[in-house]
């Protein structure tokens, strides 16, 4: 199309557009034969002189046969997105090629670490989940309150953060960068009251071997407080399993997003759009957002589309598979894109999804789906899609696809999309995220009728040890709550026998006996990877029989 547009004069209504600028001879000189630029997924040809220009309005009509432009609707996106414009700037950008290739070569996929943290790592559990894992290949990074102990533990070059679960502040955000698992072996000090060997040989043997009390940091602060200040700090990365809510209303939640139009005014053409919250429109009744608008084709346009402004603070949604729509369809196929960078006119990471005609549907969109595009051509070579840095979300109705290729459901005319909810979402099967490392009898010291004599140390002590179990319990449910995919294991009196040892347990709620603590490690690294422990507790070493006989956690 041709934009047939006067400078002389477009000066009154253009405060900041200088003749200069649009006239300089680098900005009109332009790579493209035909004189176009393309924007978004169609072109803008270059400026020309104008048929005419309408007197009391911002349209600019052109040449025969094509409908008026809305310059004032042009300008008012531009503001929207990007503040008061910048002539120069703008321009620049719209006529700077993109160097890009339709090649068949495949896209570079994303690739992420998967970081699995170990709290608790020079203790006697979290030392073997270490060796487990590295054995296993998998990255590591350990949580430890003594730097030199855990390097002459664990080697020089472990990867590890220096904090305290019990000081909130020792556990800064960027150290936590990269984390997507977590195996708490963290508990309070227990130790034999005469004292120990400087090898803890006492304690080695397990509680019943010694009269014990608590050494350091209160039940309280370490299993309660410090399990609060873990869950806060590994929370982002690890994920939720029923997601992240980030537009919509859902009982009583509700997010919302700063969208606007921006449509193929901004490069001639004459659809329009708009983002609405509709009071009554959900399935339910209640709110519901609504993009509708009117599309043509007209002045080779063909597309309409809300987008965010950029988010104050980039979305980090690396703990999820990808982003999850509940609509309500019209029969046609849209797109979803998702920005990395905060330019305005860059790389857009995008998919298209079909809509099935007057039903509510949950469609999911893979991250692993999204293509990089500029220009309505693949970009080869494009930086990797990052979802730990999303900076804005777009969602389109066009004639185009990408790399010459038409929507097969596209019509002119008015459409509507309701869109109730925008959520991340993680992809079945899921697996815990997060194992805790607890203890047997949690329940049982305010158990009625139950004869202590024959219960483990610490039932029977519960509150000579400052109520060590009942603080261990409170944790237990502070990580149910949390949302986080978890496992809890409750071992019962921990021993330095090799894994594979003799079981010796009671069935049920009386769960006794003794198990070794590699044999602890390897379950906790086992359950990591099963949908079977999702959301379970269990008493060893009933469930390390049943890992034995690979019924569970392989």
């Amino acid at each position: 199309m041709e934009c047939l547009c006067s400078t002389t004069n477009l000066q009154p209504q253009l405060k900041g557009f200088s003749k200069n600028t649009l006239h300089h001879h680098k900005l009109l000189s332009s790579p493209y034969s035909t004189q176009f630029i393309q924007l978004n997924d169609t072109t803008f040809t270059s400026l020309r002189k104008p048929t005419y220009l309408r007197a009391k309005t911002s349209s600019i009509v052109a040449e025969s046969g094509k409908q008026g432009w809305d310059f004032g609707r042009f300008l008012k996106t531009l503001y929207y997105f990007n503040g008061p414009p910048s002539p120069a700037k703008f321009f620049a950008s719209l006529i700077g090629k993109f160097s890009n290739s339709t090649s068949s070569e495949p896209v570079k996929n994303m690739g992420t670490s998967d970081i699995i943290l170990v709290t608790g790592a020079t203790g006697g559990v979290g030392r073997r989940v270490v060796d487990v894992l590295r054995k296993k290949g998998l990255p590591v990074r350990v949580l430890v309150r003594n730097e030199e102990k855990a390097k002459k533990m664990l080697g020089p070059d472990v990867d590890m953060i220096v904090g305290d679960i019990t000081k909130e502040s020792t556990l800064v955000p960027e150290y936590f960068k990269g984390v997507k698992k977590v195996i708490n072996a963290v508990s309070v000090i227990v130790g034999p009251k005469e004292g120990d060997t400087p090898d803890r040989a006492k304690y080695s043997q397990g509680i019943k071997f010694f009269e014990p009390e608590i050494k350091g940091d209160s039940p309280e602060k370490v299993e309660y407080i410090g399990m609060k200040n873990l869950i806060s700090a590994v929370k982002k990365g690890v994920g939720l399993q029923n997601g992240k809510l980030l537009f919509g209303y859902e009982g009583d939640l509700s997010t919302e997003l700063p969208w606007g139009a921006l449509d193929d005014v901004v490069m001639g053409g004459v659809s329009e759009s708009s983002f609405q919250i509709d009071q009554t429109g959900s399935e339910t009744g209640g709110p519901t957002g609504l993009f509708k608008g009117v599309v043509s084709t007209a002045n080779n346009g063909g597309f309409t589309s809300i987008r965010t402004k950029n988010f104050s603070v980039p979305e980090d949604l690396s703990a999820y598979d990808g982003l999850e729509l509940r609509v309500k369809g019209n029969g046609r196929r849209y797109k979803l894109i998702v920005r990395i960078s905060p330019e305005w006119d860059t790389v857009g990471y995008t998919t298209g999804f079909d809509t099935v005609k007057d039903e509510w549907q949950t469609i999911r969109l893979p991250f692993s789906s999204l293509r990089p595009i500029f220009r309505a051509k693949t970009v080869f070579g494009a930086p990797p899609f990052d979802a730990s840095n999303i900076v804005s979300l777009q969602l389109m109705f066009s004639k185009f696809e990408y790399d010459g290729k038409l929507n097969p459901t596209f019509v002119e005319g008015p459409f509507q999309l309701p869109v109730s909810t925008i959520r991340a979402y993680m992809k079945e099967p899921i697996t815990p995220r997060f194992v805790h490392v607890s203890s047997a009898g949690v329940t049982r010291p305010d158990r009625p009728g139950l004869d202590l004599s024959k219960q483990p140390p610490a039932v029977r002590l519960n509150k000579e040890l400052d109520f060590i179990l009942t603080f261990k319990l409170k944790g237990e449910d502070l990580v149910r709550e949390s949302g986080i995919p978890y496992t809890i294991v409750r071992p019962c009196a921990l021993t330095e026998e090799p894994a594979g040892a003799d079981l010796i347990f009671e069935q049920g709620d009386n769960i006794t006996g003794k198990i070794s603590r590699e044999e602890v490690a390897r379950i906790c690294v086992a359950a990591l990877e099963s949908p079977y422990a999702l959301d379970k507790t269990f008493e060893q070493p009933k469930v390390t029989l049943i890992y034995r006989q690979h019924l569970i956690l392989v």
